[in-house]
């Protein structure tokens, strides 16, 4: 009896694993996804030999022979990175400006989602939905002309209202004690919409009965979004966290370069994080093995959260982790 019941369950496993026509067709739509990843993913993974190299052009070779004959420099380059005089200045603006784009990112979207959600009119919803929306699709360059006419010291809005009311001409790009609260409105502006599309989403995925049968028991509005719709966005908060605390170590280029028109130097202490540094570095005459070690030590850093943070998550809610 029991050699036949390892026969059956070998059998069974063999007809689990069999190949079938669903898989065929599955695989072969995924297909172009695979290439995709593998052309334009992994493929260029191959550079991050850059970081531990001293890469030099030699006359008359191409990339791949430059790279394999140029001498080996370890972690010479990470070296230089950690141990230079803005690193710590820039660990600070990168990690300090991302916890705030991440707290305001979900509290600001959740709260205007759960407004919306209570409006009665179709029609007023979708506006405001739209107009929060909007912002997102506009680059980083053309907001920065936006900002550039509030902001500008000789004809700007804000001077002429500042102006109007008897106070001073303010010199905005020179004053670096505005910026912090700039960056942080221009983020939440921008962003506020997208999030708050995706939650609420989710909102309106939630069982009508409920809070139904909250209003018979005579619970507010308030203790309806307490008790049944934060509890319902939980998962959606927690792979939104997860997803956005995994770019803590980048910085959204466009808002920190283009905003602040090219970063001058009035603004480099609060305004500078490990993108525009990279991309001062790349400008001047920084070697590229150096700024690869910077850009690998910041994935490394962000894959490392990422798996913190999950790793945190599945301990506190087995359920909600990603992986």
């Amino acid at each position: 009896m029991i050699g036949k019941a390892v026969q059956t369950a070998g059998k069974t496993r063999k007809k689990r694993f069999r190949w079938t026509r669903d898989d065929f067709e599955l695989s072969l739509l995924g297909l172009p996804t695979f290439v995709w990843y593998v052309l334009f993913s992994y493929l260029p993974m191959f550079g991050l030999i850059i970081a531990f190299k001293q890469y030099r052009v030699f006359p008359g070779k191409n990339f791949l022979q430059n790279l394999f004959a140029s001498e080996w420099a370890g972690f010479n380059n990470f070296k230089f990175f950690l141990q230079n005089n803005t690193f710590g200045m820039l660990m600070r603006n990168t990690l300090l400006y991302n916890l705030v784009f991440i707290v305001l990112g979900i509290v600001i979207p959740v709260s205007l989602a759960m407004m919306i959600n209570e409006l009665h009119s179709r029609r007023k919803s979708k506006v405001y939905q739209t107009m929060m929306f909007f912002p997102h699709f506009l680059s980083w360059v053309v907001v920065s002309y936006f900002v550039y006419a509030f902001l500008n010291p000789e004809k700007g809005l804000l001077n002429s209202i500042v102006l109007s009311f008897g106070g001073k001409r303010i010199m905005w790009y020179s004053e670096a004690q505005y910026w912090p609260f700039i960056l942080v409105f221009m983020n939440v502006w921008k962003g506020t919409g997208y999030n708050m599309v995706v939650y609420l989403a989710s909102i309106t995925g939630i069982d009508h009965s409920l809070y139904e049968a909250a209003m018979l028991d005579g619970a507010s509005k308030w203790q309806q979004a307490k008790y049944i719709t934060l509890p319902m966005l939980k998962t959606i908060l927690i792979t939104m966290f997860i997803l956005n605390i995994g770019h803590i170590f980048y910085s959204d280029f466009g808002l920190f370069w283009q905003v602040t028109q090219g970063l001058p130097n009035s603004l480099h202490k609060v305004a500078s994080t490990f993108d525009t540094f990279i991309y001062s570095a790349l400008q001047g005459s920084t070697p590229i093995g150096r700024t690869a070690a910077a850009s690998l030590f910041q994935s490394v850093c962000c894959c490392l959260t990422v798996l913190l943070a999950n790793f945190i998550v599945s301990k506190i809610d087995p359920d909600s982790a990603i992986i």
